[in-house]
């Protein structure tokens, strides 16, 4: 299917990306899995090649390329595994606050080294007691001369481990009225004092992805480190989610995309009672019912990513497709596997990680349940 956003060009790129995550990823990725995180070093390489952050401008190191580079690059990582989400949240979902709202000092001090994969990011919304409740947060930072005192922990932050720069929601206002008012966003840096990392956290899947608690107990923030304005904040989460959650449903495109694939190819080679399991009408029946979602959904998803790329209003059809395509790719992870009989469950069939890994991105990125009322609300129900 012809992609309405990618030209020649892009699909070059692809080519090129795949042949280096067939040498530096695919190999690998078990590896990672059982250790519980992916090297810097991989970052590395990925920045080495232009593969981070490649619609930041020229000026700060990036390439300056459309967003159609970005969304090729997140498919193909999402071919290698799930838990490769961290790169694209650092490139895609995190950089972009920089872009956006960052000062040129800021965008200079930062942008360059996150470019080149030296320095990774997160961004942390989440609390032990907040989730898709973000105006509800507790994390406080009071101005205090030249510094903000940060106090506060977060929770379920994807790069934690890794992060060098994290972009921080807190209350610069406690007492604002409305709650969401006195929200603003801090970047806080490796080195600061009274910033440490709790749990590096167990999760069902996403193994290799480094999910962790973040601790600020008085920690120091110099006030130049405020992103945008004072009270901003829950504006800025607002705008910028929008991205993020077509993020989510690119890859779970792409993971229903990979499991249906890698399922064809075993109910054609696997045989009962003489003959492919193939040739069976109940899987004929399950294929062409999972080959006509993935279709529906590629061509929904298509539209809205050229939508996107052109600046146009999406939230309603971005929320659409965060709860359809992801919920989606959970049946067909279960479909998938059931179709790979008892060898389904072994984890040394792929199916097993794609059914492990698959269930949160109904969950992150506010729960799908959100994103129903949010398409409900501009239903004006």
């Amino acid at each position: 299917m012809k992609h309405l956003y990618l030209q020649d060009e892009h699909e070059i790129f692809r080519k090129a990306l795949r042949k280096f995550l067939e040498k530096e990823a695919y190999p690998y990725y078990e590896k990672w899995e059982e250790d519980r995180i992916i090297p810097r070093a991989f970052w590395e390489k990925m920045g080495a090649q232009g593969y981070l952050c490649p619609d930041v401008d020229e000026q700060y190191g990036g390439s300056g390329v459309d967003w159609g580079f970005s969304v090729v690059i997140n498919e193909e990582l999402e071919r290698v595994g799930s838990g490769l989400v961290g790169i694209g949240l650092h490139s895609d979902i995190v950089i972009p606050y920089i872009t956006a709202f960052g000062t040129e000092e800021q965008k200079n001090r930062w942008l360059p080294k996150c470019v080149t994969g030296e320095t990774i990011t997160a961004i942390a919304m989440t609390e032990p007691g907040a989730g898709s409740d973000l105006a509800n947060i507790q994390t406080t930072a009071i101005l205090d001369g030249d510094h903000y005192v940060l106090n506060g922990q977060k929770t379920f932050i994807t790069n934690g481990i890794h992060a060098d720069l994290v972009i921080v929601a807190c209350k610069t206002d406690p007492k604002a009225t409305p709650k969401h008012k006195g929200v603003s966003l801090l970047v806080v840096e490796r080195e600061t004092a009274g910033f440490t990392r709790g749990r590096k956290l167990n999760k069902v899947g996403l193994h290799c992805q480094d999910t962790a608690e973040l601790i600020f107990e008085d920690a120091k923030v110099p006030k130049e480190n405020l992103l945008g304005e004072e009270g901003k904040g829950f504006q800025y989460l607002m705008e910028k989610l929008q991205q993020e959650r077509l993020l989510v449903a690119i890859a779970a495109q792409a993971a229903a995309e990979k499991m249906f694939e890698m399922t064809m190819s075993y109910v054609k080679s696997r045989e009962a009672f003489g003959n492919p399991i193939s040739k069976f009408q109940n899987t004929q029946f399950k294929m062409a019912e999972m080959a006509t979602e993935i279709e529906m959904g590629r061509a929904f998803l298509d539209q809205l990513i050229a939508e996107h790329m052109n600046k146009e209003e999406v939230v309603t059809k971005v929320s659409m497709a965060k709860w359809k395509l992801t919920e989606t790719a959970r049946k067909i992870a279960t479909e998938c596997m059931q179709l790979h009989g008892g060898y389904g469950y072994m984890e040394e069939y792929e199916i097993a990680r794609r059914y492990r890994d698959i269930p949160v991105a109904s969950i992150y990125a506010g729960t799908n349940e959100i994103m129903k009322t949010i398409i409900a609300k501009n239903l004006g129900l």
